[in-house]
């Protein structure tokens, strides 16, 4: 099931993972198993998911992004302590507010918000990211050429 992207996914993302198990809409491990269809990932970044994840044109999603790690898992940590330790999903609304007090983003004034981009104009990580977390979910910390980052997504459409 998994392709290159979607390994680094599972990686960037597995913390948060364990979090998901009795939720049904997992990522991480638990999105890899129990589905027969997802297997046609395993041909490669230009498989075809049957999930979606990775195969839409546009993402629309708000993130955090900070210099220091540090700092981006004290942003982490109050999105565990408040939603994800839970199996609760982060309200974009409370994402906004902890990405306004953290991020170091120009995009953290207006909570995050990234809008809606196409596949190509963000960067390596960013963009595996952004394109294999599934809708109103939160990635765990990763890095990037720019920093750290936390995503969350919010649509998806080709």
């Amino acid at each position: 099931m998994l392709d290159g992207a979607s390994r680094k996914v599972k990686i960037a993302m597995g913390k948060d993972s364990k979090s998901k198990e009795s939720g049904g809409k997992g990522k991480g491990k638990q999105a890899a198993g129990g589905s027969d269809e997802n297997t046609a990932k395993g041909k490669g970044k230009g498989g075809k998911a049957a999930d979606g994840l990775g195969t839409c044109t546009y993402v629309k999603a708000r993130h955090i992004l900070c210099e220091k790690q540090g700092k981006i898992n004290e942003a982490y940590k109050k999105l565990q302590d408040g939603w994800l330790s839970n199996g609760d999903k982060v309200p974009p609304a409370e994402f906004a507010k902890i990405a306004a007090e953290y991020s170091e983003c120009p995009s953290g004034k207006k909570g995050g918000d990234l809008g809606w981009f196409p596949r190509g104009k963000m960067a390596g990580p960013f963009q595996e990211v952004a394109f294999n977390t599934p809708v109103g979910v939160t990635s765990a910390p990763f890095k990037s050429t720019h920093g750290y980052h936390i995503i969350l997504s919010e649509g998806r459409k080709n």
